[in-house]
């Protein structure tokens, strides 16, 4: 088993995963700092990209070309705009997209460019084994289209939209970053979101009271998959 990479967006995100690596070493590098460091016996590499698409590029290029990862696994939060998801709930992409995206005065449709695709695809055995983790810690892992965008969406008509359009179910602003590289560079992939925030929330209430809860439950689950991942 090669190098996997860990992302996150946020310190918050990674922390608790940086909290159980054993031979802790630290590089500074293209205004960063990348983690490595051993999770019961699997080298892994650890970082937080900062908010946004283009810092999310950055980061998964840098993870892969220079630390030589070939597997990356994003642990995060998430705004719900599914009904359905709730505070705390674990979901995982199956696809992602990028509802910001828009060429459509040229006849294509929302988040689509020539050359690419409106939705690309996690890893299918990546979301085998994260079932596994679910089964085995007795937790509910939902599965859906989360669609990214370089905004922090607050407005009810907007998620509905971006719900509408590309049949989403969760709201953040990294993941089809991520997934656009690794595909590139044919990489296998894993998103894994905490529900943060829910549709029927506005901006205004208060982001930090669930964001520790929510990126911990997150971490948690990535560190089982990792310790699956070894054992395969």
């Amino acid at each position: 088993m090669g190098k996997i990479a860990i992302m996150g967006a946020m310190p918050e995100e990674i922390e608790p995963i940086i909290a159980t690596l054993h031979d802790l070493r630290e590089t500074e590098y293209a205004a960063n700092v990348y983690y490595e460091g051993n999770y019961k016996g699997q080298e892994v590499v650890v970082a937080y990209s900062k908010i946004g698409k283009v810092f999310a590029t950055l980061t998964t290029a840098i993870l892969i070309e220079r630390f030589c990862c070939d597997k990356l696994l994003f642990s995060g939060v998430a705004g719900a705009i599914n009904k359905e998801l709730k505070i705390g709930d674990l979901i995982m992409a199956d696809g992602l997209c990028q509802h910001d995206l828009d060429i459509t005065a040229f006849g294509h449709p929302y988040g689509f460019v020539p050359e690419g695709d409106v939705c690309i695809w996690a890893d299918s055995w990546l979301k085998q084994i994260a079932k596994k983790v679910a089964y085995d810690k007795n937790l509910i892992l939902k599965e859906g289209i989360i669609a990214t965008g370089d905004q922090f969406v607050a407005s009810s008509e907007r998620k509905e939209w971006i719900r509408q359009t590309f049949k989403a179910d969760a709201l953040e602003m990294e993941g089809a970053a991520v997934a656009v590289v690794c595909a590139s560079l044919d990489v296998p992939f894993f998103v894994l979101r905490a529900i943060s925030d829910s549709a029927d929330m506005d901006a205004g209430f208060d982001f930090d009271e669930f964001l520790k809860s929510s990126a911990k439950l997150s971490a948690n689950f990535i560190l089982s998959m990792v310790e699956k991942l070894k054992n395969q």
